[in-house]
């Protein structure tokens, strides 16, 4: 049996015919943006979550993203699609590594059919339901206390605009109910409000209040910002609010619970000695062992699945983690190896597991365990699909799909289909570098000083020293949970004059784009402009020159009540995204939509010289030659983002940058690329300090900094300080026998 796909064009794909074998591993492998993605995600789990979305109700599925059909002629034999990728867990401050494997809840039954003293259900030990969360901080493990000066100013009125918060300003919706209120008087001083007024300002809970003819629902100002905003997790509110939450809000551990988040009752409750807050502080390989301890034939199957559950943990290189650690804080890499330890436990077979680079942040020691859970998976009956680029990945493949040869419009073709060995011998791009190596370095650059850390204890750090040198190629290393971030992240981030690249997500709106992400966009409204005489904002889609019909989005959102709402492209400007009038005006024969439709390669030969050939130069230079000016930012992958942002701070002469994992997404091809801009970097006289885990970037650095020896609490040293070459000769980390093996000594 196979998938098979016929006539896929959705984005750069050029009428693909491919078939994929049913019950097999078939990795996808082919440069960044030669159409990997949209053939995986965008073709086959894409047509396969509609399939299944319309068997809902029409009520069901109002309530449910609406999927377009993907451009593709046909596809023959899909399976139910399960997607387990990189997306950080949910932005909710309650969610937890315990809540989102169900660890925590298979806990909660063993302690209230176990600990003593006995207190009751497993509610009593949950701190997201009122019987088990602490009254003080409702079960979040941490108050907040407002700085009310951050919020007003003390000398003005309500009317003279006392109050500071953003989109509280004089005459705005939120100001004008609370100056009708009528608890106190809005051309009074603030600081003449009696105490009884002051209490109605700030702390009031919600009453309906008559303003003119209309009833409105009035809060005071301090319960209104903790309702609206200090429930939301910090990273999903917006850039301004953040900041201004950052700076009004003071939070502390909850002295009640002291961080536990639960009621007293359920923190007195223990099975040896041990109560539930102490069992998920616990590192999760040292749960393990205690929960394995626990003789209690009663809830035997349910200790032997919490059991199952954890030592997955530990055996996909997750043992380091706690199971009260914040799921929000977890790495892209971690959140996906914890949701597939989920798929791992399920009795579901025929399914298509789709995985993208799974290998993200893993060590190479890590690489052949996380290989291990693929062919588990594949074991039990099930089609597993991976788009990845490490060779370790590759080797173990049924089945390969190469797709290219090129990104953008220069890929979308299948340069190969069949087994590795054939691969090995295609004499494609992928095929060549599949026994490629970067050899260590001739000669090792001089450093021109040293930037200390000392004392350093943040998480697993166990009190850490080191000398990072300047003016060369730093790579930080170690296995999963070893403390790099910690370290590089916790102790230098912060410096004069360093600059972060990282795969965080670039908060903006649909409207954002790489044109207007690097400025880019300025130089070419203005190039128009001038060449036609008319003023520059009407070459933008967010000003003067959009679209009236879609606002310059380019496409129209239908909300259909009962049913799915639908995105469709806009007739009027059949998704150009400009008016007819802006469209007539041309720069050398292109219209603005033409430009922002291109590739950066074609923009960089398009605009010889000035500050957009600049800007594409560099764009180019970090690898992201075939990006559409105009592509929504939220399309693009964590190593695509942390690439543009790279792209943007090469501007800025920064001396120092660090970089969290740049090679992800990378072809090997690709890689050589980016160790020759990082050369670049450094040879202009910047310091650079890469975390990384591949083997290539570790040989060509000039200095190693490796962590461990292993993850969580068996981490947090540094275990070797030197050149590449010195790891190779006499090391004996996990990080020295793989690079000794990779280098071929």
């Amino acid at each position: 049996m196979v998938i098979k796909v016929r006539g896929a064009r959705e984005n750069n794909l050029r009428e693909i015919d491919v078939d994929l074998p049913k019950r097999r591993l078939t990795v996808f492998t082919g440069v960044s943006g030669s159409g990997k993605s949209s053939l995986v995600f965008g073709t086959i789990a894409a047509e396969s979550q509609r399939l299944i979305n319309e068997t809902y109700t029409a009520f069901i599925q109002s309530f449910m993203p609406s999927l377009g059909r993907p451009d593709v002629d046909a596809l023959h034999n899909l399976s139910a699609a399960i997607v387990v990728d990189q997306e950080r867990m949910g932005a909710n401050s309650r969610s937890t590594v315990g809540t989102a494997t169900d660890a925590y809840t298979m806990l909660r039954i063993i302690f209230s059919r176990l600990g003593t003293p006995h207190i009751g259900t497993s509610g009593a030990f949950s701190f997201n339901v009122p019987e088990g969360m602490c009254p003080r901080c409702e079960g979040l493990g941490q108050v907040s206390d407002i700085d009310v000066d951050q919020l007003v100013d003390r000398d003005k009125s309500l009317n003279d605009g006392a109050i500071t918060v953003p989109g509280y300003a004089v005459d705005s919706w939120p100001w004008s109910i609370m100056a009708g209120s009528g608890f106190y008087d809005p051309t009074k001083k603030l600081a003449d409000f009696t105490d009884q007024e002051w209490a109605d300002f700030l702390h009031k809970t919600a009453v309906k209040v008559k303003v003119g003819s209309n009833n409105f629902t009035y809060e005071g100002l301090v319960t209104k910002i903790q309702r609206s905003w200090l429930v939301k997790d910090r990273e999903a509110l917006q850039p301004h609010i953040r900041a201004f939450v950052d700076r009004a809000v003071v939070f502390t551990r909850c002295p009640e619970c002291e961080g536990t988040r639960l009621t007293r009752a359920a923190l007195s409750s223990t099975i040896d000695g041990v109560n539930i807050a102490e069992c998920s502080a616990m590192q999760i390989s040292d749960l393990a062992v205690f929960i394995r301890a626990i003789d209690a034939p009663e809830v035997g199957p349910l200790i032997g699945s919490l059991r199952h559950l954890l030592e997955s943990l530990v055996e996909i290189g997750l043992g380091y983690l706690s199971l009260d650690r914040p799921a929000a804080t977890l790495s892209g890499g971690e959140a996906q190896r914890v949701k597939m330890v989920r798929h791992l436990g399920s009795s579901l077979t025929d399914v298509t597991y789709i995985f993208d680079e799974p290998t993200i942040g893993l060590h190479p020691h890590d690489i052949q365990r996380m290989n291990d859970l693929l062919l588990m998976l594949r074991d039990k009956g099930n089609t597993v699909l991976v788009v990845e680029h490490k060779p370790e990945v590759i080797a173990i493949a049924d089945h390969v799909v190469d797709i290219g040869p090129g990104a953008g419009e220069a890929g979308g073709k299948i340069c190969y289909s069949g087994d590795v060995a054939g691969l090995r011998t295609s004499g494609t791009l992928t095929g060549r570098h599949l026994e490629h190596r970067a050899r260590l370095r001739e000669t090792v650059r001089p450093p021109r000083g040293q930037l200390s850390v000392s004392g350093a204890d943040l998480h697993n750090l166990k009190d850490v020293a080191v000398e990072v040198p300047v003016g060369v190629l730093t790579v930080v290393t170690g296995v999963a949970g070893s403390g790099k971030s910690s370290l590089i992240h916790g102790y230098l981030a912060n410096r004069e004059g360093v600059v972060v690249a990282d795969q965080s997500p670039i908060r903006g709106s649909r409207r954002s784009n790489p044109a207007t992400y690097t400025g880019l966009l300025n130089p070419i409204r203005t190039a128009f402009a001038k060449a036609n005489g008319v003023k520059a904002a009407l070459f933008s889609a967010n000003s003067d020159g959009a679209c009236p019909n879609c606002n310059g989005l380019g496409l129209v959102y239908t909300d259909l009540a009962m049913m799915a709402g639908v995105a469709s492209v806009c007739e009027k400007c059949e998704g150009k995204r400009f008016t007819p009038e802006v469209l007539t005006y041309l720069l050398r024969g292109k219209n603005i939509s033409d430009v922002l439709g291109m590739s950066v390669e074609e923009a960089y030969a398009f605009f010889p010289t000035g500050q957009a050939h600049t800007i594409l130069g560099r764009l180019s230079d970090v690898g992201l030659g075939y990006l559409r000016l105009g592509q929504p930012l939220n399309t693009l992958s964590g190593g695509e983002r942390q690439r543009i942002k790279l792209a943007i701070h090469m501007a800025e002469k920064s001396s120092i940058y660090i970089l969290d994992e740049p090679t992800t997404g990378l072809h090997m091809a690709d890689v050589d690329k980016l160790l020759a801009l990082l050369d670049r970097l450094v040879d202009e006289g910047n310091t650079v300090v890469v975390i990384e885990h591949h083997q290539a970037v570790m040989a060509h650095a000039d200095w190693l900094i490796d962590l461990g020896p292993g993850g969580g609490h068996d981490g947090g040293e540094v275990v070797f300080t030197g050149t590449p070459a010195d790891l190779v000769a006499s090391g004996t980390t996990l990080t020295a026998r793989h690079l000794r093996q990779y280098v071929g000594s």
